[in-house]
């Protein structure tokens, strides 16, 4: 792979990759979902997961690189995410919904098995998939959420609330209601830049205080983020909202 800036003989740079890239909606389990698309559909398949708060924008650079290293690189709004429908009854964000909707999308484009990329959540689900759905899996790859195996008798949310406390993102967001209305002191675009911005290596606030107010707002974007990509995620959001998310 070619460092930025060093470009071989016939290779296209970064911005004319992205004009590659192909947006469409497939019918999947019950959904329609949008996915980004980059290579030629002959080629060996990638998936691509992404996590919260964030959308297919955020493979953005690697479907670039992968599809130049000859794959057909898949990058899905997951459910309730982005252009991805959302369906308003709570039980249908169900681990088995997920998996449904990708093994869905397999279908669609007619493959028996992907490489299959997860980020943050969509390390969650890419780890079910592996488990539950091997034959659909031809390797693995897991960034930021390692495997963690359920304790008997207890709901992973049960274990998240004992072992780290209601500071922990995933307890708030369990309360119907709570992140939304804390969310809704600021504008999206600073929410966004709250999580796309942080530094901190967890997500974990001090006991009565809600993340999103932990969070800090940078003066300076990092380098790995522009203000004009922060909008496209800001202006996303702002239209699906954050309650399916």
């Amino acid at each position: 792979m070619s460092r930025r800036g060093e470009r071989k003989k016939g290779e296209m740079d970064e911005n004319e990759m992205w004009s590659e890239i192909r947006h469409r909606r497939i019918r999947t389990n019950g959904i329609e979902m949008h996915v980004a698309e980059i290579g030629s559909p002959t080629c060996p398949l990638v998936l691509l997961l992404h996590g919260f708060p964030e959308l297919w924008f955020s493979w953005r650079h690697q479907m670039v690189r992968i599809a130049e290293h000859g794959y057909h690189v898949v990058a899905p709004d997951m459910r309730g995410y982005g252009d991805t429908e959302s369906p308003a009854d709570s039980f249908s964000y169900t681990i088995l919904h997920l998996l449904g909707d990708l093994i869905g999308l397999l279908d669609d484009f007619d493959r028996e098995k992907a490489f299959v990329v997860g980020h943050d959540w969509g390390a969650e689900v890419g780890w079910r998939l592996g488990l539950m759905r091997p034959d659909r899996v031809k390797a693995l790859v897991c960034l930021s959420v390692p495997f963690r195996a359920r304790f008997p008798g207890e709901k992973p949310t049960e274990t998240f609330a004992r072992m780290l406390g209601d500071g922990f993102h995933v307890s708030q967001f369990q309360e119907p209601g709570r992140a939304e209305k804390a969310f809704a002191r600021y504008d999206y675009y600073t929410v966004m830049k709250k999580f796309l911005s942080i530094r901190k290596p967890d997500l974990i606030a001090p006991p009565g205080v809600e993340l999103i107010d932990f969070l800090e707002t940078p003066s300076s974007l990092p380098a790995w983020i522009t203000e004009e990509e922060i909008q496209y995620f800001a202006s996303k959001f702002q239209k699906s909202g954050f309650t399916a998310p």
